[in-house]
């Protein structure tokens, strides 16, 4: 069985009448995988297939929301082990050797 066969039984599973294009969906998938981190290029691939069907996307419209994901894992600057720097804890001064003798705190 061949990618062609694949899709063409795939889509009678999901009773889909679409035409796929390839080549744009493994570009994309491929430029997520090596440029964000692997497990970016199914999630990439469904959530352009997510958009366009919501949307009801044409060819066209599929190749312009493709684009903009390409540009955005291209562009992406950090490493797939880097922590989300919204999620990063940022360590607490440990002052425990300042003297804190006469100090004023507002109480809250």
């Amino acid at each position: 069985m061949n990618l062609h066969d694949w899709i063409d039984e795939l889509s009678d599973v999901l009773d889909v009448d679409t035409e796929v294009d390839e080549a744009l969906v493994l570009d994309l998938a491929r430029v997520a995988a090596h440029s964000v981190t692997r497990p970016a290029a199914p999630i990439t691939a469904y959530l352009l297939g997510f958009a366009a069907g919501s949307s009801g996307a044409d060819p066209e419209r599929l190749e312009q929301l493709a684009a903009r994901a390409q540009r955005l894992a291209e562009g992406w600057d950090r490493p797939a082990d880097a922590p989300d720097p919204d999620d990063v804890d940022d360590e607490i001064p440990d002052d425990s050797a300042v003297d804190h003798t006469g100090e004023i705190y507002d109480e809250v």
